[in-house]
Protein backbone atom coordinates (compact mmCIF):
# COMPACT_ATOMS: atom_id res chain seq x y z
CA UNK A 1 0.00 0.00 0.00
CA UNK A 2 1.47 3.37 -1.00
CA UNK A 3 1.68 5.99 1.71
CA UNK A 4 -0.14 9.22 0.93
CA UNK A 5 2.16 12.08 -0.02
CA UNK A 6 3.01 14.59 2.69
CA UNK A 7 0.73 17.61 2.61
CA UNK A 8 2.13 21.09 3.26
CA UNK A 9 1.14 22.82 6.51
CA UNK A 10 -2.30 24.42 6.72
CA UNK A 11 -0.92 27.96 6.69
CA UNK A 12 0.99 27.17 3.50
CA UNK A 13 -2.20 25.92 1.81
CA UNK A 14 -4.25 29.04 2.62
CA UNK A 15 -4.71 31.50 -0.24
CA UNK A 16 -3.82 34.61 1.71
CA UNK A 17 -4.71 36.93 -1.17
CA UNK A 18 -8.39 36.08 -0.88
CA UNK A 19 -8.27 36.12 2.91
CA UNK A 20 -6.94 39.68 2.95
CA UNK A 21 -9.17 40.76 0.08
CA UNK A 22 -12.41 39.60 1.71
CA UNK A 23 -11.36 40.78 5.17
CA UNK A 24 -10.21 44.18 3.91
CA UNK A 25 -13.32 45.02 1.92
CA UNK A 26 -15.55 43.70 4.70
CA UNK A 27 -13.84 46.09 7.10
CA UNK A 28 -14.32 48.86 4.52
CA UNK A 29 -18.08 48.11 4.44
CA UNK A 30 -18.22 48.19 8.25
CA UNK A 31 -16.34 51.50 8.46
CA UNK A 32 -18.63 53.01 5.81
CA UNK A 33 -21.71 51.90 7.76
CA UNK A 34 -20.30 53.37 11.00
CA UNK A 35 -19.58 56.68 9.22
CA UNK A 36 -23.07 57.15 7.75
CA UNK A 37 -25.89 58.93 9.65
CA UNK A 38 -28.61 56.85 11.29
CA UNK A 39 -31.57 58.85 9.97
CA UNK A 40 -32.01 56.75 6.83
CA UNK A 41 -33.52 53.40 5.93
CA UNK A 42 -31.46 50.86 7.90
CA UNK A 43 -31.53 48.03 5.37
CA UNK A 44 -30.87 50.40 2.49
CA UNK A 45 -27.85 51.84 4.32
CA UNK A 46 -26.46 48.34 4.91
CA UNK A 47 -27.16 47.48 1.28
CA UNK A 48 -25.29 50.56 0.02
CA UNK A 49 -22.30 49.77 2.26
CA UNK A 50 -21.99 46.19 1.03
CA UNK A 51 -22.64 47.28 -2.55
CA UNK A 52 -19.67 49.66 -2.30
CA UNK A 53 -17.49 46.91 -0.80
CA UNK A 54 -18.51 44.44 -3.54
CA UNK A 55 -17.74 47.02 -6.27
CA UNK A 56 -14.37 47.74 -4.67
CA UNK A 57 -13.61 44.04 -4.49
CA UNK A 58 -14.47 43.57 -8.16
CA UNK A 59 -12.43 46.56 -9.30
CA UNK A 60 -9.43 45.50 -7.19
CA UNK A 61 -9.52 42.03 -8.77
CA UNK A 62 -9.50 43.55 -12.24
CA UNK A 63 -6.77 45.99 -11.14
CA UNK A 64 -4.62 43.13 -9.83
CA UNK A 65 -4.90 41.31 -13.15
CA UNK A 66 -3.85 44.48 -14.96
CA UNK A 67 -0.85 44.96 -12.67
CA UNK A 68 0.27 41.36 -13.14
CA UNK A 69 -0.15 41.51 -16.91
CA UNK A 70 1.77 44.77 -17.36
CA UNK A 71 4.28 44.33 -14.54
CA UNK A 72 3.79 47.74 -12.97
CA UNK A 73 4.77 46.44 -9.50
CA UNK A 74 6.80 43.37 -10.51
CA UNK A 75 10.24 45.03 -10.49
CA UNK A 76 9.59 48.64 -9.48
CA UNK A 77 6.61 50.77 -8.51
CA UNK A 78 5.54 52.60 -11.69
CA UNK A 79 4.19 55.78 -10.03
CA UNK A 80 3.67 57.65 -13.28
CA UNK A 81 1.20 54.99 -14.43
CA UNK A 82 -0.29 53.86 -11.14
CA UNK A 83 -1.43 57.30 -9.94
CA UNK A 84 -3.58 58.02 -13.03
CA UNK A 85 -4.92 54.49 -12.92
CA UNK A 86 -5.96 54.93 -9.28
CA UNK A 87 -7.75 58.13 -10.30
CA UNK A 88 -9.68 56.19 -12.96
CA UNK A 89 -10.51 53.47 -10.39
CA UNK A 90 -11.71 56.11 -7.93
CA UNK A 91 -13.96 57.62 -10.62
CA UNK A 92 -15.39 54.20 -11.53
CA UNK A 93 -15.93 53.25 -7.88
CA UNK A 94 -17.63 56.56 -7.13
CA UNK A 95 -19.96 56.10 -10.12
CA UNK A 96 -20.86 52.56 -9.05
CA UNK A 97 -21.51 53.59 -5.45
CA UNK A 98 -23.60 56.56 -6.66
CA UNK A 99 -25.59 54.09 -8.77
CA UNK A 100 -26.28 52.09 -5.61
CA UNK A 101 -27.50 55.25 -3.86
CA UNK A 102 -29.80 56.04 -6.78
CA UNK A 103 -31.33 52.57 -6.67
CA UNK A 104 -31.56 51.97 -2.90
CA UNK A 105 -32.06 55.63 -1.86
CA UNK A 106 -31.09 55.14 1.81
CA UNK A 107 -31.46 58.90 2.50
CA UNK A 108 -33.90 59.80 -0.22
CA UNK A 109 -33.03 61.50 -3.50
CA UNK A 110 -29.56 62.94 -4.13
CA UNK A 111 -30.02 66.72 -3.94
CA UNK A 112 -26.48 68.05 -4.62
CA UNK A 113 -22.92 67.00 -5.47
CA UNK A 114 -21.14 68.39 -2.42
CA UNK A 115 -20.11 64.87 -1.47
CA UNK A 116 -18.39 64.17 -4.82
CA UNK A 117 -14.86 65.62 -4.17
CA UNK A 118 -14.61 63.84 -0.82
CA UNK A 119 -15.82 60.57 -2.35
CA UNK A 120 -13.30 60.77 -5.20
CA UNK A 121 -10.42 61.57 -2.83
CA UNK A 122 -11.47 58.83 -0.43
CA UNK A 123 -11.64 56.13 -3.10
CA UNK A 124 -8.43 57.35 -4.75
CA UNK A 125 -6.65 56.99 -1.39
CA UNK A 126 -8.22 53.57 -0.85
CA UNK A 127 -7.01 52.17 -4.18
CA UNK A 128 -3.59 53.78 -3.79
CA UNK A 129 -3.12 52.19 -0.35
CA UNK A 130 -4.40 48.86 -1.74
CA UNK A 131 -1.83 49.07 -4.56
CA UNK A 132 1.02 49.90 -2.18
CA UNK A 133 0.14 46.98 0.10
CA UNK A 134 -0.15 44.65 -2.88
CA UNK A 135 3.23 45.87 -4.15
CA UNK A 136 4.80 45.13 -0.76
CA UNK A 137 3.35 41.61 -0.77
CA UNK A 138 4.64 41.00 -4.30
CA UNK A 139 8.09 42.25 -3.28
CA UNK A 140 8.18 40.02 -0.21
CA UNK A 141 7.06 37.01 -2.26
CA UNK A 142 9.69 37.75 -4.92
CA UNK A 143 12.40 38.10 -2.26
CA UNK A 144 11.37 34.76 -0.76
CA UNK A 145 11.47 33.11 -4.19
CA UNK A 146 14.90 34.60 -4.91
CA UNK A 147 16.15 33.36 -1.55
CA UNK A 148 14.81 29.87 -2.25
CA UNK A 149 16.42 29.91 -5.70
CA UNK A 150 19.73 31.06 -4.22
CA UNK A 151 19.60 28.23 -1.68
CA UNK A 152 18.78 25.75 -4.44
CA UNK A 153 21.70 26.94 -6.57
CA UNK A 154 23.98 26.87 -3.54
CA UNK A 155 22.92 23.28 -2.84
CA UNK A 156 23.55 22.27 -6.46
CA UNK A 157 26.96 23.94 -6.36
CA UNK A 158 27.75 22.16 -3.09
CA UNK A 159 26.75 18.81 -4.57
CA UNK A 160 28.76 19.46 -7.74
CA UNK A 161 31.83 20.38 -5.71
CA UNK A 162 31.44 17.28 -3.57
CA UNK A 163 31.14 15.07 -6.67
CA UNK A 164 34.23 16.71 -8.16
CA UNK A 165 36.24 16.09 -5.01
CA UNK A 166 35.12 12.46 -4.88
CA UNK A 167 36.03 12.06 -8.56
CA UNK A 168 39.55 13.17 -7.63
CA UNK A 169 39.83 10.86 -4.64
CA UNK A 170 38.76 7.66 -6.40
CA UNK A 171 41.58 7.71 -9.01
CA UNK A 172 44.01 8.59 -6.20
CA UNK A 173 42.87 5.51 -4.30
CA UNK A 174 43.04 3.27 -7.39
CA UNK A 175 46.57 4.50 -8.14
CA UNK A 176 47.79 3.56 -4.65
CA UNK A 177 46.11 0.15 -4.83
CA UNK A 178 47.49 -0.65 -8.29
CA UNK A 179 50.97 0.19 -7.03
CA UNK A 180 50.50 -2.46 -4.36
CA UNK A 181 49.37 -5.04 -6.95
CA UNK A 182 52.31 -4.25 -9.22
CA UNK A 183 54.78 -4.77 -6.38
CA UNK A 184 53.39 -8.25 -5.72
CA UNK A 185 52.90 -9.60 -9.26
CA UNK A 186 56.51 -10.72 -9.70
CA UNK A 187 56.83 -12.12 -6.18
CA UNK A 188 53.71 -14.20 -5.56
CA UNK A 189 51.25 -14.63 -8.42
CA UNK A 190 48.65 -16.41 -6.31
CA UNK A 191 48.72 -13.64 -3.74
CA UNK A 192 48.57 -11.09 -6.56
CA UNK A 193 45.45 -12.80 -7.98
CA UNK A 194 43.80 -12.69 -4.54
CA UNK A 195 44.86 -9.09 -4.27
CA UNK A 196 43.20 -8.25 -7.61
CA UNK A 197 39.94 -9.82 -6.37
CA UNK A 198 40.07 -7.65 -3.28
CA UNK A 199 40.85 -4.63 -5.43
CA UNK A 200 37.82 -5.33 -7.62
CA UNK A 201 35.61 -5.35 -4.52
CA UNK A 202 37.17 -2.11 -3.38
CA UNK A 203 36.64 -0.49 -6.77
CA UNK A 204 32.99 -1.54 -6.68
CA UNK A 205 32.61 0.03 -3.23
CA UNK A 206 34.36 3.24 -4.32
CA UNK A 207 32.24 3.61 -7.45
CA UNK A 208 28.95 2.87 -5.66
CA UNK A 209 29.67 5.05 -2.66
CA UNK A 210 30.77 7.88 -4.94
CA UNK A 211 27.10 8.39 -5.85
CA UNK A 212 26.21 9.37 -2.27
CA UNK A 213 27.30 12.16 0.05
CA UNK A 214 27.55 9.77 3.01
CA UNK A 215 27.66 6.00 3.59
CA UNK A 216 27.22 3.84 6.72
CA UNK A 217 30.34 3.52 8.83
CA UNK A 218 30.01 -0.28 8.61
CA UNK A 219 30.39 -0.15 4.81
CA UNK A 220 33.39 2.15 5.07
CA UNK A 221 35.03 -0.13 7.62
CA UNK A 222 34.42 -3.14 5.38
CA UNK A 223 36.22 -1.36 2.53
CA UNK A 224 39.07 -0.42 4.87
CA UNK A 225 39.48 -4.03 5.97
CA UNK A 226 39.58 -5.14 2.34
CA UNK A 227 42.22 -2.52 1.58
CA UNK A 228 44.32 -3.57 4.56
CA UNK A 229 44.01 -7.20 3.45
CA UNK A 230 45.55 -6.16 0.13
CA UNK A 231 48.36 -4.34 1.86
CA UNK A 232 48.85 -7.29 4.24
CA UNK A 233 49.77 -9.40 1.23
CA UNK A 234 52.54 -6.93 0.44
CA UNK A 235 53.85 -6.07 3.88
CA UNK A 236 53.00 -9.31 5.72
CA UNK A 237 54.10 -9.08 9.37
CA UNK A 238 55.38 -5.54 8.88
CA UNK A 239 51.78 -4.30 8.91
CA UNK A 240 50.00 -4.67 12.24
CA UNK A 241 46.42 -3.40 12.54
CA UNK A 242 44.04 -3.07 15.49
CA UNK A 243 40.39 -1.92 15.45
CA UNK A 244 38.54 -0.31 18.36
CA UNK A 245 35.01 0.51 17.20
CA UNK A 246 32.49 1.45 19.88
CA UNK A 247 29.19 -0.48 19.69
CA UNK A 248 26.15 1.11 18.07
CA UNK A 249 28.02 3.06 15.39
CA UNK A 250 27.55 0.77 12.38
CA UNK A 251 24.63 2.81 11.05
CA UNK A 252 26.24 6.23 11.51
CA UNK A 253 26.90 7.88 8.18
CA UNK A 254 30.29 9.25 7.12
CA UNK A 255 31.64 10.72 3.86
CA UNK A 256 32.69 7.89 1.51
CA UNK A 257 36.44 7.18 1.23
CA UNK A 258 37.27 9.64 4.02
CA UNK A 259 38.38 6.95 6.46
CA UNK A 260 39.98 5.05 3.57
CA UNK A 261 42.09 8.12 2.76
CA UNK A 262 43.42 8.34 6.32
CA UNK A 263 44.28 4.64 6.36
CA UNK A 264 46.12 4.95 3.02
CA UNK A 265 48.23 7.77 4.42
CA UNK A 266 48.94 5.77 7.57
CA UNK A 267 50.16 2.83 5.45
CA UNK A 268 52.21 4.99 3.11
CA UNK A 269 53.93 7.23 5.66
CA UNK A 270 53.85 5.00 8.75
CA UNK A 271 54.38 1.45 7.49
CA UNK A 272 55.96 1.71 4.06
CA UNK A 273 58.42 4.39 5.16
CA UNK A 274 59.80 2.23 7.99
CA UNK A 275 62.06 -0.76 7.39
CA UNK A 276 60.50 -2.55 10.34
CA UNK A 277 56.94 -1.73 9.32
CA UNK A 278 54.53 -0.19 11.77
CA UNK A 279 51.32 -0.37 13.74
CA UNK A 280 47.97 1.14 12.73
CA UNK A 281 45.10 1.66 15.13
CA UNK A 282 41.60 2.55 13.88
CA UNK A 283 39.09 3.74 16.47
CA UNK A 284 35.59 5.21 16.41
CA UNK A 285 33.68 6.56 19.37
CA UNK A 286 31.11 9.13 20.35
CA UNK A 287 32.74 12.37 21.40
CA UNK A 288 30.05 14.30 23.26
CA UNK A 289 28.20 17.34 21.93
CA UNK A 290 29.29 20.50 20.13
CA UNK A 291 26.73 23.33 20.30
CA UNK A 292 24.01 20.79 20.95
CA UNK A 293 25.10 18.49 18.10
CA UNK A 294 26.11 14.88 18.88
CA UNK A 295 29.63 14.33 17.56
CA UNK A 296 31.49 11.26 16.36
CA UNK A 297 35.29 10.91 16.52
CA UNK A 298 37.06 8.56 14.08
CA UNK A 299 40.79 8.24 14.61
CA UNK A 300 43.54 6.58 12.57
CA UNK A 301 46.89 6.36 14.35
CA UNK A 302 50.16 5.02 13.04
CA UNK A 303 53.66 4.75 14.42
CA UNK A 304 56.04 7.27 12.97
CA UNK A 305 56.55 11.00 12.77
CA UNK A 306 54.49 13.81 11.35
CA UNK A 307 56.59 15.27 8.57
CA UNK A 308 56.00 16.63 5.08
CA UNK A 309 56.75 14.22 2.25
CA UNK A 310 58.26 15.83 -0.82
CA UNK A 311 56.69 13.29 -3.17
CA UNK A 312 53.19 13.69 -1.81
CA UNK A 313 50.51 15.65 -3.67
CA UNK A 314 48.42 15.92 -0.45
CA UNK A 315 45.31 15.33 -2.59
CA UNK A 316 43.88 12.79 -0.16
CA UNK A 317 44.07 14.81 3.05
CA UNK A 318 43.11 18.08 1.38
CA UNK A 319 40.06 16.55 -0.24
CA UNK A 320 39.15 14.69 2.94
CA UNK A 321 38.94 18.02 4.78
CA UNK A 322 36.88 19.63 2.05
CA UNK A 323 34.51 16.68 1.72
CA UNK A 324 34.01 16.58 5.48
CA UNK A 325 32.98 20.23 5.49
CA UNK A 326 30.73 19.86 2.43
CA UNK A 327 29.03 16.63 3.51
CA UNK A 328 28.82 17.21 7.27
CA UNK A 329 28.78 20.97 7.79
CA UNK A 330 30.86 23.44 9.72
CA UNK A 331 31.14 21.27 12.85
CA UNK A 332 33.19 18.66 10.96
CA UNK A 333 36.98 18.82 11.18
CA UNK A 334 40.14 16.81 10.50
CA UNK A 335 43.15 17.21 12.77
CA UNK A 336 46.69 15.83 12.52
CA UNK A 337 49.02 15.63 15.50
CA UNK A 338 52.11 13.75 16.71
CA UNK A 339 52.42 12.36 20.21
CA UNK A 340 54.88 9.88 21.77
CA UNK A 341 56.00 8.30 18.50
CA UNK A 342 52.50 8.11 17.02
CA UNK A 343 50.80 10.21 14.36
CA UNK A 344 47.08 10.74 14.93
CA UNK A 345 44.55 11.74 12.23
CA UNK A 346 41.22 12.46 13.92
CA UNK A 347 37.95 13.27 12.21
CA UNK A 348 35.21 14.94 14.21
CA UNK A 349 31.83 14.98 12.49
CA UNK A 350 28.18 15.33 13.50
CA UNK A 351 26.47 12.02 14.12
CA UNK A 352 24.13 11.36 11.20
CA UNK A 353 21.86 8.31 11.63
Amino acid sequence: MTAPPDRPPLLARVNWYWVFQLAGWSIMALLTWLGLPRNGDGWAVIGVCWWGAACGLGLSILWRRWLRRHGWVARHFAWQRILPACAVLALAQTALVAGGYLVLRPFGAIRNLDWLPFALLSWFSTFLVWTILYSMIVSLRRAKQLEAEALRLQLHAREAQLRALQAQVNPHFFFNSLNSVRALVYEDREAAAHMIDQLANLMRHALQSGQHATVPLAAELEAVRAYLAIEQCRFEERLRVAFDIAPGLAHVRVPPMALQTLVENAVKYGVEASAGGGDIRIAARRAGDADGTAMLAIEVANTGRLCSASGSTCVGLRNARQRLELACGEHASLELREQAGWVYATMHLPEQP
